[in-house]
């Protein structure tokens, strides 16, 4: 069971997963020691499946992030499923409900790299593209 410590320590590691087991201590009145079981056993339950880098996709030479909803033809489903990882713009995909059956969240260099992937997507069903303007908050950052 996850306790209020845990969240604590959880919530440093979410704004800095690189942050050391003494930091985190000090930030929550516990020892290093106690801090290095916690996430351990945090770790092999599974409630923390990992760690990763936030990346600044525009400095990267990638300008443009886009939302897109697909609404596959009848039968693809399976064929792009297995397809995804061949397109290394996808950052996010998803299966949702409602009248598109994928939703995923694209990073892309300038609107004729976007005007490709769209192309390669048309073969899979009828995509629907939704400019990203701005992040209105950080999922790092946002609590439970």
């Amino acid at each position: 069971m996850v306790d209020n410590i845990d969240h604590n320590i959880i919530n440093e590691l979410k704004v800095n997963s690189r942050i050391s087991f003494v930091a985190i201590g000090k930030k929550i009145h516990l020892s290093p020691s106690s801090v290095r079981e916690r996430v351990q056993k945090l770790e092999e339950t599974g409630a923390i499946k990992g760690y990763s880098l936030a990346l600044d996709n525009t400095k990267l030479g990638f300008g443009l992030e886009v939302f897109v909803l697909l609404k596959l033809f009848s039968g693809q489903l399976k064929q792009f499923i297995s397809e995804v990882p061949s397109f290394p713009e996808i950052k996010e995909a998803h299966r949702i409900t409602g009248t598109q059956n994928i939703h995923m969240k694209v990073v892309l260099k300038d609107q004729l790299h976007l005007q490709h992937f769209i192309d390669r997507l048309i073969n899979f069903g009828e995509p629907n593209t939704h400019l990203i303007l701005s992040e209105i908050t950080s999922p790092i950052l946002s609590g439970f």
